[in-house]
């Protein structure tokens, strides 16, 4: 069995590895292409071609994370119907090895591609995306959501605050800061707009070229405002660089935790975190959607191939894939739309399609 495993994994890992370095040369000669549009537009930056080609390396983790599902769903499935095909798996067959056991030599197999997805979707990618972005940021000016910018908000023990950031410069520094203080009867009671703002030391941001109005109601006469400007201003608050960042940025684009302290936080502000706790569950999902892929992969080593051929089998895997990727982005909206339970719109795309391989090995494997 030890040569059996060796044998199998060896192939594998080898073939995933070649559809991936394929897949992701492909999406960087498209972005690459896309990029170029952009160089040279910015002259006093100097958006160069090697500017743009560090941006595009630097998407890289990001795609490989997308596709290493598909990627492990192919690779396995021409392993199976090459070792079928040249009848490699017949003599493995005729030599011990039972549907269970090569269905247990593959998912332990899978298992180690789930862990290798979790550590670049969670760790490298963000880091690597969030460094692609403000390093484009450099020659755009700046990282924003639209006109409107990206709404946070912060409760305090006697008041509370919407925080409007308009958008990141490259420095990863907020521009465009307003921040509306209510009362506990929900009365606005100031107004500070700052040019730019940083994250202070602890928990504070630090607010420059501030003003700020203060709305007095007196017990008698008319309610005033009052202007102050300043220089600087520093704000206590509980709001992370990373509360900011996934305001602005991407939420697919997060890792676990921060996804998940996110969540939590838009909770305890009233805020709805469907989207992101859809998001988070999806992280939670995605890596072990390698093991129903591989699961999807066995039953292609005991189909006979009089009627068709490896290729055939192999574009069969990637219209699988390519399904797969449709419809856990269908049904995340769709469940979004709905109003689902967030781990079960995550969990869904993986269950059905466990369910589509544990019955065609039943059917294909153990039955025939």
């Amino acid at each position: 069995m030890k040569t059996v495993r060796k044998l199998l994994y060896r192939e594998v890992f080898v073939a995933v590895a070649a559809v991936t370095l394929a897949f992701v040369s492909l999406f960087f000669f498209f972005d690459f292409v896309d990029e170029l549009q952009s160089v040279g537009r910015n002259k006093a930056v100097g958006y160069s071609v090697a500017q743009a080609l560090v941006y595009v390396a630097l998407m890289v983790p990001s795609h490989v994370y997308e596709l290493l599902p598909i990627t492990v769903l192919i690779g396995t499935i021409f392993v199976m119907a090459r070792l079928a095909n040249s009848s490699e798996f017949t003599i493995l067959r005729t030599s011990g090895l039972g549907p269970w056991a090569a269905l247990r030599l593959l998912l332990l197999m899978g298992l180690s591609f789930v862990v290798l997805t979790f550590a670049v979707g969670d760790y490298l990618a963000p880091l690597a995306d969030k460094t692609a972005q403000l390093l484009k940021a450099q020659f755009q000016g700046r990282i924003t959501v639209g006109k409107t910018g990206a709404w946070i908000k912060e409760r305090q023990p006697y008041s509370s605050f919407s925080v409007n950031v308009a958008a990141l410069a490259s420095d990863a520094s907020m521009q465009g800061v307003r921040i509306f203080e209510l009362n506990n009867r929900g009365e606005i009671v100031s107004l500070t707009e700052a040019q730019s703002g940083t994250f202070g030391p602890g928990d504070s941001w630090l607010l420059r070229d501030v003003r700020r109005t203060e709305f007095v109601v007196a017990d008698q006469g008319p309610a005033r405002a009052v202007i102050t400007q300043q220089a600087s201003f520093s704000w206590q608050n509980k709001l992370s660089a990373e509360m900011v960042s996934a305001a602005v940025l991407r939420p697919d684009r997060m890792g676990t935790i921060d996804l998940f302290q996110y969540t939590r936080h838009l909770r305890n502000n009233g805020q709805s975190a469907q989207k992101y706790e859809i998001q988070f569950w999806k992280k939670v999902f995605y890596p072990l959607s390698c093991l129903v892929m591989v699961m999807l992969a066995l039953p292609f080593a005991y189909l006979h191939f009089r009627s068709g051929s490896t290729t055939s089998m192999v574009f069969g895997g990637v219209m699988a894939g390519i399904s797969f990727v449709l419809l856990n982005n269908v049904l995340g909206d769709l469940g979004y739309l709905q109003g689902w339970q967030p781990w079960f719109t995550a969990a869904l795309p993986g269950l059905i399609y466990s369910f589509a391989s544990l019955s065609a090995f039943g059917w294909l494997v153990l039955r025939r």
